[in-house]
């Protein structure tokens, strides 16, 4: 009984070790992908930056057309009630959110 129960806890030991190796393995491997795929990403973003800089160029010199368009609709909306309940609410534009669009 008493060699039984020893062998028992030297399996488990052995488990247990084999387990942590594993987990060990496993950790050391997910970190170095990630490690990887953070310089893949930076090195994503940093070609991608200029092209993203003349996107953001190109809303801001139309933004003031589409606040323009957005006020149209409104206008709209508050003289066609049914045009109000069905699109604006739908796409939540209210005379609120053109005001707080402008700050």
């Amino acid at each position: 009984m008493n060699a039984e129960l020893s062998q028992q806890i030297d399996g488990l030991r052995r488990q247990t070790f084999t387990l942590l190796l594993a987990l060990i393995i496993v950790s050391g491997t997910l970190t170095v992908f990630l490690y990887r795929q953070a310089g893949l990403t930076r090195r994503d973003i940093a070609a991608i930056k200029p092209q993203a800089a003349q996107v953001i160029q190109g809303f801001n010199q139309t933004r003031p057309l589409i606040q323009s368009f957005v006020q149209q609709l409104v206008a709209y909306g508050q003289a066609h009630p049914d045009f109000q309940q069905t699109v604006l609410r739908k796409y939540g534009i209210t005379p609120q959110s053109i005001a707080a669009a402008k700050k």
